[in-house]
């Protein structure tokens, strides 16, 4: 019999990647698909050939199908209502970020899975690549000795059209979260201050905010700064952000595409107005899956090891704390304190 037992929690778009993960193990079994619309659910089974019940209820579902698992991947909104009821049941819950839709929601997510004793964990899928995980070990490595001061670029201009067009802080509140986490990951620090400076540039096509400008205070004594746009148009950097950590002995570079490297000083005795540097190439030893599906071994090698997830939601609640800072201070044109 399958180890875990699965109920899938909204079946829009994002779902199909957790469902077709699902079936590549065979220590997992779909036993419930769930969608306000239960027509969805129902050719969601049909497209998956999965033999299982459809519900308009999560807690339903559970009750019926004996489930030890759910994959939340509803709106934000829906969230903390899917979770909570899940792990009241006994369920573990995998989820898509963010954790809620404000920080007092995460803050109640966190509290009912540590109550039930069961592991609640989020998606931060952008962790889980080759890339970013040599940049991580090469920053943290010593190479280029204390990391002071932490830099992303985000600048893109996708035309997604519908709800993301009319909402507020589109930037920082959809996307931002993705760097934010990559951010701490990097630098294994968390955040103690932001101030952030929210506007639109000529010629945005978003009603909100779709440009952003946010400097965080470490609790390790770094500055990380973060730059975005999402109405940029032309010159874009990628997805994974444009990144630049200075050291007190040198710089780590990642454009989020390529293989990061470090350059450092050339060691002389002579004085130099500008010292000569050294290419320092990362090494990319990360043999995980990218993306969902690595995040997704992660969170099922968790249940398994019996350990605490690297993005179990006592962790992520960081993450998502710096989305809902950065807005209060962008909102009162103060700095925020965490």
């Amino acid at each position: 019999m399958p180890e875990f037992k699965i109920v899938v929690a909204g079946c829009g778009g994002m779902s199909h990647q957790w469902i077709e993960y699902a079936l590549t193990r065979k220590d997992v079994e779909i036993v419930a698909l769930v969608d306000l619309f239960e027509d969805v659910a129902k050719n969601t089974a049909k497209k998956y050939s999965l033999d299982c019940n459809t519900y308009t209820d999560v807690s339903t579902a559970i009750k019926e199908t004996g489930a030890n698992v759910v994959f939340d991947i509803t709106i934000p909104a829906s969230h903390k209502n899917i979770t909570v009821a899940a792990l009241s049941l006994g369920c573990h819950v995998f989820g898509e970020k963010p954790m809620g839709e404000s920080m007092q929601d995460a803050i109640e997510m966190q509290k009912a899975a540590k109550e039930s004793g069961k592991s609640y964990v989020v998606m931060q899928n952008r962790r889980f690549n080759k890339q970013i995980r040599a940049f991580r070990d090469l920053v943290q490595s010593g190479e280029i000795g204390v990391p002071g001061f932490i830099n992303a670029d985000f600048f893109l201009g996708p035309h997604f059209g519908g709800f993301r067009d009319v909402m507020d802080s589109p930037l920082v509140l959809d996307m931002a979260i993705h760097t934010f986490d990559q951010a701490r990951f990097i630098s294994g620090a968390n955040p103690i201050s932001v101030y952030c400076h929210e506007f639109n540039t000529e010629g945005s096509w978003y009603k909100g905010n779709a440009s952003a400008i946010c400097i965080f205070e470490m609790d390790n004594g770094a500055v990380f700064n973060y730059r975005g746009s999402w109405s940029a148009e032309g010159a874009p950097t990628s997805w994974e952000s444009s990144w630049r950590v200075v050291g007190s002995k040198g710089t780590a570079i990642w454009d989020g595409t390529h293989s990061p490297y470090a350059e450092v000083p050339i060691p002389t005795e002579e004085h130099q107005f500008l010292y000569n540097s050294q290419k320092v190439e990362a090494t990319l030893s990360y043999s995980g899956q990218d993306g969902h599906f690595g995040c997704l071994d992660e969170m099922f090698a968790s249940l398994i090891e019996g350990r605490t997830a690297e993005t179990d939601c006592t962790d992520n609640i960081h993450s998502v704390s710096m989305v809902y800072k950065a807005i209060e201070s962008a909102r009162t044109g103060k700095k925020v304190y965490f």
